[in-house]
């Protein structure tokens, strides 16, 4: 009965989920819209590749076309390229070892034993990718053709060509895909949850909630924050490809430029500052003698110091990328340099001769400088 329930929970979750994406994709520009054009020119490029190669020539082996053209219709322009001239170059070598081999040996079935090793080997050289494995595909549909021929195998390699000239036709002349607002996206949520981390646990501080359990739900977060700026990383990675032999690239003017490297660097120093910061706040939480946390006169200023943190991390990347102040962002981390001095001024005489104290107000002051010291005085990139 249990079983049951968790699984229609979980159907009804992922039924959500879905009419959830296809409603942001009806309503407006995003990931969802994104993926939603490319399902739809991958379904043009097989249906221009048909109605040619079999409708219209009947070409003797038209399902090929289609087959290439729909799976070239990459996330990138660059890729479909890519991939184009690594398949066919795949698919041609499986081809014609196959035949090579059956007019050779004259039997199918000894052709395929010494051929499909070969192929399948292949399919693991590093230059062909993630294409290496239609060498294989391409010396199976000879190698199950019961009439096996160079006129066959020829006309097969030609209608791949013809499907990957489509495929990628399709993928550069209809919405070429450009992904820059990925990128910014990416930033944004991760300075968006760096932000609410570190608000999090000035709150914790300032309250005075040394609850262990809760602690270690802001670590776990910030463990993943540093998931959130890799995928930033990775969009940005994305974005700049999407600009290659892109008819859109040279029009656009948003190209990912230094800011973008920029703003990949600070928030990965957040991440990894923030993740310190967590990590010892938990250690402290779960520590069950008071004399290992922070009194209220460090606790309080600190809780101050990472609430201006946090506002520093967020019109950083409001300032970047959206409508911020350049005034505000600079006077908040002026803010954040007083509170730390402060800190630094108060802590050698707040601190109690206790070994684990001494431990836990040392990690929280070091975490706090290398934070300040990584978070920039303006959004400005670097020359």
């Amino acid at each position: 009965m249990r079983c049951t329930r968790t699984t229609v929970r979980t159907g009804r979750r992922r039924y959500g989920a879905a009419v959830d994406a296809v409603r942001r994709a009806c309503s407006a520009p995003g990931r969802e819209r994104d993926l939603a054009v490319q399902a739809v020119k991958a379904a043009l490029a097989a249906w221009l590749a048909w109605a040619v190669a079999g409708w219209w020539l009947e070409a003797p082996m038209a399902f090929v076309a289609p087959w290439v053209a729909v799976v070239l219709v990459e996330s990138t322009v660059y890729r479909s390229v890519a991939h184009g001239l690594q398949q066919l170059a795949a698919i041609a070598f499986g081809t014609v070892a196959a035949t090579a081999g059956v007019l050779a040996l004259g039997n199918a079935m000894a052709a395929m034993a010494l051929v499909l090793p070969v192929a399948v080997l292949l399919g693991n050289w590093r230059q062909l990718g993630s294409q290496g494995v239609y060498a294989a595909t391409g010396a199976l549909f000879v190698l199950t053709d019961p009439h096996v021929g160079v006129g066959a195998s020829a006309a097969r390699i030609a209608e791949a060509v013809f499907g990957a000239l489509v495929g990628i036709a399709v993928n550069a002349l209809v919405r070429p895909p450009v992904y820059l607002r990925d990128t910014r996206a990416a930033l944004e949520d991760a300075a968006d949850e760096a932000h609410d981390i570190l608000l999090r646990v000035a709150e914790g501080l300032r309250e005075g909630a040394w609850d262990g359990g809760r602690a270690e739900g802001r670590h776990e977060r910030a463990l993943r924050l540093s998931r959130l700026v890799d995928q930033a990383r990775s969009a940005l990675g994305r974005s700049r490809e999407s600009l290659r032999v892109n008819p859109l690239g040279w029009r656009s003017r948003s190209a990912p430029g230094q800011a973008y490297d920029d703003a990949v660097a600070v928030l990965d120093y957040v991440a990894v500052h923030t993740a310190g910061v967590t990590r010892t706040v938990r250690e402290a939480a779960e520590d069950e003698r008071d004399t290992a946390r922070p009194a209220p006169r460090i606790a309080g200023p600190y809780a101050d110091f990472l609430q201006r943190a946090a506002e520093a991390v967020r019109l950083y990347a409001r300032t970047r990328f959206g409508d911020g102040s350049e005034e505000e962002l600079r006077r908040t981390v002026e803010e954040l340099d007083r509170t730390l001095n402060s800190l630094r001024e108060r802590l050698p005489q707040a601190v109690p001769q206790d070994a684990e104290a001494l431990a836990v107000h040392g990690a929280l002051l070091a975490q706090a400088s290398r934070l300040a010291d990584q978070l920039p005085r303006d959004a400005r990139p670097r020359e």
